[in-house]
């Protein structure tokens, strides 16, 4: 709710960093909600996802980045687009920069990036719960070196603290305007997409080596229907496809006997089900989709 001396803003602010820099973990903290998928794997984040925090005052539109990086495949340079055709179109540009982990080459070179973005800078020390108070007092004074920023702020999206204060902030560096969301609305992810996600964020879990980098999910169908074990409740019919680049990683994802899929899809299924809010049959398989991640057509396809 505004007032005369405090008009109701509105806007969005886009969060960048390197890969694992908590960008998600704090997206959906301020969210409240789960919009993006969280690994420990670099490159978690593929596309740009968009949380939407309505408060009294104003309301902020949170577009979540992957990771800025040095890419080694067309899939990174799209990924690395991306985020710089985000910056182009922002309110406010949220540098995000880990406590646990020194300053290092890949910030310093987001940071350069950032020179020629015009919007007011917040440089965010996310996980200051993994760190010592010297730790995060050391890497506030480092990430405010990176650039001309209006705040530097210390926060824990795993323990909320300073979300809240982050949150305030950021809502007073965006411009006067009406709400660009309803307020019931925490993320304008369309649901196959988000589905997807979640197969692949337990997919993430279970798999090692080269696959996670390998491996992408596409929702091949989604089939709606009354649930016979409970009337007047509705049945949703999942399938999918867990996508990998080479033979020799399919028999990872499957597992002896197809325990590792069918691991992958009790765990996405409960997540599925929070989602739709109804009970869900997911059928998964694995296929081969050879060297997607430098082929146009395939990562077209895949929606990269």
């Amino acid at each position: 709710m505004s007032t005369p001396d405090q008009p109701y803003r509105s806007g969005f602010a886009c969060l960048v960093g390197r890969p694992n820099a908590g960008k998600t973990t704090l997206t959906n903290a301020m969210v409240g909600d789960k919009v993006g998928i969280v690994s420990n794997r670099p490159q978690t984040t593929r596309h740009a996802i968009r949380g939407v925090v309505s408060r009294p005052g104003g309301q902020l539109v949170l577009v979540d980045t992957p990771g800025l990086h040095k890419p080694r495949s067309l899939l990174g340079r799209r990924l690395n687009d991306v985020v710089r055709d985000t910056l182009a179109d922002v309110d406010v540009v949220v540098l995000c920069v880990p406590a646990d982990q020194p300053v290092g080459s890949g910030d310093r070179f987001i940071a350069r990036q950032l020179r020629a973005v015009s919007a007011p800078k917040v440089v965010v020390v996310t996980k200051t719960d993994a760190a010592s108070k010297k730790q995060v007092a050391e890497q506030l004074v480092a990430a405010s070196e990176l650039v001309d920023a209006a705040e530097v702020v210390p926060v824990s999206a795993v323990s909320g603290d300073q979300v809240d204060l982050l949150e305030d902030l950021l809502i007073r560096l965006l411009p006067e305007g009406p709400p660009l969301y309803p307020e019931e609305q925490t993320t304008d992810e369309d649901v196959e997409r988000q589905i997807a996600e979640l197969v692949r964020e337990a997919a993430l879990e279970k798999v090692f080596q080269e696959v996670p980098h390998s491996l992408a999910v596409t929702v091949e169908e989604m089939i709606r229907r009354p649930d016979p074990k409970r009337p007047g409740a509705e049945l949703v019919e999942v399938h999918a496809l867990l996508h990998c680049e080479r033979p020799s990683q399919k028999p990872m994802l499957l597992g002896r006997g197809g325990h590792v899929v069918k691991q992958i899809g009790t765990e996405a299924r409960q997540g599925i089900e929070a989602l739709l809010g109804a009970r869900v049959h997911l059928d998964l398989h694995v296929t081969v989709l050879g060297e997607w991640q430098d082929d146009p057509k395939k990562l077209n396809r895949l929606g990269y």
